[in-house]
């Protein structure tokens, strides 16, 4: 087992709970209409989050659909159960530059109104879909304290052709006038660019000892504690294919997740682990 060194920051876990056919990836051949029904696979690749997450003593933070919830309850019980924090990822995965402004705050109020209701606890985190938040759409965080939110995860630093706000801060801070804290996804400057390394397609397609010696790096470098995430389908290898997607979206999709099982329980133990709201208390108490 590989030693962590007393005084390396705690980063913080986080699962972005959603099936494999609400991803956007496939926004262009899977209608949102269809959804009722595909049979879902989440709550099998939750129990296998779960009790891997057991196993390694780790409590996450799982920013998790309202409409997951509204139909597994029981997925939304198990992590409340299990000491990790619930937080919302919206009601219907909807990308938040798309909604108005009153359609967003009712995405909101939805999703957190079931939440609360079958977890019985607060909701004070969010995540946007596809990390849809940035300069196009800064109304969204008022909207999102307006809500009830205390802090944001929405924000990815970096160049990409589906997301990304490259000239944002690295590290958390309040987007606006008001409480609201934006904890943003961890990258590490290469080049003159920041390079993403909380996650996702990025924890798939690099070698694992790049991706933990990036981590490593921000740890000890900035003295500071990072946000990695991933979700429930990337632990599936069984999922059905989805073949009218684009070859592009596919290996987006697809790439690597027989690898992902092993490398979590990797990332367990080389680096310690938290949930949001505790890991990043300090901030924010202050920003409250």
């Amino acid at each position: 087992m590989t030693a962590v060194a007393d005084r390396t920051p705690t980063n913080a876990m986080t699962v972005d709970v959603e099936d494999y056919f609400q991803v956007q990836a496939f926004a262009g051949c899977i209608d949102r209409a269809a959804w009722d029904g595909i049979p879902c696979r989440v709550e099998a690749n939750m129990d296998r989050i779960l009790e891997q997450f057991a196993r390694a003593r780790v409590r996450a933070t799982f920013f998790t659909l309202g409409w997951i919830a509204e139909r597994h309850p029981g997925v939304v019980r198990q992590i409340v159960a299990a000491g990790h924090e619930l937080a919302s990822h919206g009601y219907g995965h909807e990308l938040v530059h798309t909604l108005t402004p009153p359609a967003f705050r009712e995405d909101l109020r939805r999703a957190k109104q079931v939440l609360e209701h079958h977890g019985g606890v607060l909701v004070r985190g969010y995540r946007a879909p596809t990390f849809s938040i940035g300069p196009r759409n800064p109304w969204a965080f008022e909207v999102l304290e307006e809500t009830g939110h205390a802090y944001s995860s929405s924000i990815y630093p970096v160049k990409h052709d589906l997301y990304g706000a490259p000239r944002a801060p690295r590290f958390p801070y309040r987007p606006g006038p008001g409480r609201l804290l934006e904890i943003p996804m961890t990258t590490v400057p290469v080049a003159g660019r920041n390079m993403p390394i909380a996650g996702g397609g990025y924890f798939r397609l690099m070698p694992y000892g790049v991706f933990r010696a990036a981590l490593r790096r921000f740890n000890r470098r900035e003295r500071a504690s990072g946000v990695f995430y991933f979700h429930p389908w990337e632990m599936d290898t069984g999922q059905p294919r989805v073949r009218q997607a684009s070859r592009m979206s596919r290996f987006r999709h697809y790439v690597n997740i027989p690898a992902v099982p092993g490398r979590l329980e990797r990332l367990l133990r080389d680096f310690r682990w938290g949930r949001m709201d505790q890991v990043f208390a300090t901030e924010l108490a202050q920003a409250g």
